[in-house]
């Protein structure tokens, strides 16, 4: 009789699963290893064929831009395709590796632009919210407080910041949060934002100035009214102006416009932002709450210090009648108002569901790739939309440590009191020649009666750090996975412009072609430079933070990428810079 201890049995049939457990641990690392292999000699092939140009181009850059031919472990291997332990090994492994990838990257290095420790009064960082002194320049006490309390981690310390206003500083706290997808946070960069004595940065609030000038300035007009022919002129003569130009001059047909090709192509606003949104059973037309023309904020040197310290009264009045986007001050109360994915999820549900527009030609599930399905969870709408909404928090959570961690420029308001302390002689602060001699200054001081920079909402600037923008990044992301996603080339039919008084849609007369992808970049550059336009970002803020949005984007894509069965040989897109890339 077999004693009731004796385990041998079960030992043995434990020791089969494991030795099965193993067999599948091999079969997906082969087949990781042997992807691993197919990524290289593809990158390989890709140079040399291609004949690509090294210059600057990085390992990431490379890799995006290779043809992927494997599909990810375990594709097409009953085995591996079972449910229990050896599905829970699959994904174990591929999650590993993924993490591992990350884990085995080199460690960027953050560099700011200096301001914060070349002023002791930190007149270059931003301190909205934290108690001042009459120049409007932050109690230094206050600021160290805060600072340390970044740099450690000190959540205890972070709550003794003392805020005397009705507002505080948001979401610090965030810096600190981890994401599973994409490359961590603390390991992307941007560049330095332009310190405050650059003539980048005189340029860039010579712009901010001449847009809060012209807000009203339909759209339809930039091409013959005064205004906006003089910004382009005075903008002409900045040394470090770095907004698109003709001929190496700012006109009327580029003035205020994004960075992209697709920006200087059509209508100044993306069609995205004109077309009806097909919100489930509901047909929704995009005229929107707007402000009155000519009603800005701050503008009193005694309201701008109260804002500085965090008291926010001011209140707002809204025009009665609903408008589509026909000008910058519509686009800024767009902006202004919306939830942050909400562009790039309206764009979607027009692409899908509107106007019917098709997937991009790689998508597993166009005929007769798979005659007997059609994507939905992957590769349908459904998929679109998630990806959307997933992307936008993961994009912010860059941004926000960025802004917080690295940072932490001033934004265009706070910079404005110091313009106006420093024309009429209450300070002295280190400011480029290209701006203490624009005309602009004075056009700003006969319209509102100072230097300071008007604002186009009541509570001024948002109390967070400038650099890169949040709109912006998650712009650049968003953007991104719509292009992914959709075919970037078909052509957009029966374009419309807003009418002069935004009451009505009008037929687009102007000959250029509009296309998907182009619109989808034009609409991060709405939302971007929108932000610019309310008078609460700067160019650089909007640029860079999409920049950075499209790696983040990159990357997730990336990922995502190794968890689908379908056979697909990765997402293709272009790249705001024109390049295109398989991922």
């Amino acid at each position: 009789m077999k004693d009731k201890n004796d385990c041998s049995d079960t030992n043995d049939v434990k020791s089969d699963k494991n030795k099965i457990d193993d067999k599948i641990d091999d079969k997906i690392d082969d087949k990781i290893d042997c992807e691993e292999r197919r990524h290289f000699l593809n990158d390989v092939c890709a140079m040399s064929v291609g004949g690509m140009a090294m210059g600057g181009m990085g390992v990431g850059s490379l890799l995006a831009s290779s043809p992927v031919e494997a599909n990810h472990p375990g594709i097409n291997d009953p085995l591996l395709a079972l449910s229990g332990r050896a599905r829970q090994n699959q994904v174990y492994k591929l999650r590993k590796h993924v993490a591992k990838d990350y884990h085995n990257r080199d460690l960027v290095t953050h560099i700011d632009n200096g301001d914060d420790e070349l002023y002791d009064t930190r007149i270059g960082s931003y301190t909205k919210g934290m108690p001042h002194n009459a120049l409007g320049e932050v109690d230094q006490d206050v600021y160290d407080t805060y600072l340390t309390s970044i740099q450690t981690g000190d959540r205890d310390l972070l709550d003794t910041v003392t805020t005397p206003g009705n507002i505080t500083l948001r979401n610090i706290e965030n810096i600190w949060s981890i994401d599973y997808l994409g490359e961590d946070s603390h390991n992307k960069t941007v560049k330095p934002a332009p310190a405050i004595a650059s003539a980048e940065h005189a340029g860039e609030y010579v712009e901010l100035t001449w847009q809060a000038l012209t807000r009203d300035v339909p759209f339809s007009q930039y091409d013959s009214h005064p205004d906006i022919q003089a910004a382009a002129d005075d903008l002409s003569t900045m040394s470090d102006f770095r907004g698109p130009k003709e001929s190496g001059q700012v006109t009327p047909a580029t003035v205020f416009r994004g960075f992209t090709d697709a920006d200087l192509n059509g209508p100044f606003i993306s069609q995205f932002l004109a077309m009806d949104i097909p919100y489930g059973a509901l047909l929704v037309p995009q005229r929107i709450v707007t402000s009155p023309p000519g009603q800005d904020y701050v503008t009193d040197y005694d309201d701008w210090l109260n804002q500085q310290n965090g008291f926010v009264e001011n209140v707002k009045t809204n025009d009665p009648t609903h408008r589509y986007i026909r000008n910058g001050r519509d686009m800024g109360e767009y902006v202004g108002r919306d939830f942050l994915y909400q562009p790039y999820l309206n764009a979607a549900l027009i692409l899908t569901r509107l106007l019917k527009l098709p997937f991009d030609s790689n998508n597993p599930y166009i005929k007769p790739r798979n005659p007997s399905q059609h994507g939905h969870n992957t590769f349908g709408g459904h998929h679109v939309y998630h990806l959307v909404v997933r992307i936008a928090n993961i994009a912010q959570k860059h941004a926000w440590y960025q802004k917080w961690a690295v940072h932490r420029r001033l934004r265009p308001e706070e910079y404005g009191g110091r313009v106006h302390n420093h024309i009429t002689g209450a300070a002295e602060y280190p400011m480029h020649a290209d701006l203490l001699n624009s005309p602009v200054l004075d056009r700003a001081y006969n319209e509102w009666g100072s230097y300071l920079l008007p604002q186009q909402y009541p509570e001024g600037v948002p109390p967070h750090p400038a650099y890169p923008a949040g709109h912006a990044t998650i712009a650049g992301a968003c953007a991104t996975v719509l292009k992914a996603m959709m075919d970037e080339d078909t052509v957009i039919e029966n374009p419309v412009v807003a009418s002069d008084d935004g009451t009505t849609l009008l037929p687009y007369t102007g000959s250029d072609t509009l296309t998907v992808g182009g619109e989808i970049d034009k609409l991060a550059s709405n939302v971007s430079i929108g932000r610019d336009t309310a008078g609460v970002h700067w160019r650089s803020d909007s640029v860079e933070g999409m920049k950075l949005g499209e790696e983040v984007a990159i990357d997730v894509l990336k990922d995502l990428r190794l968890g689908y069965y379908e056979e697909f040989d990765g997402f293709h897109l272009t790249k705001f810079d024109g390049s295109k890339i398989i991922l």
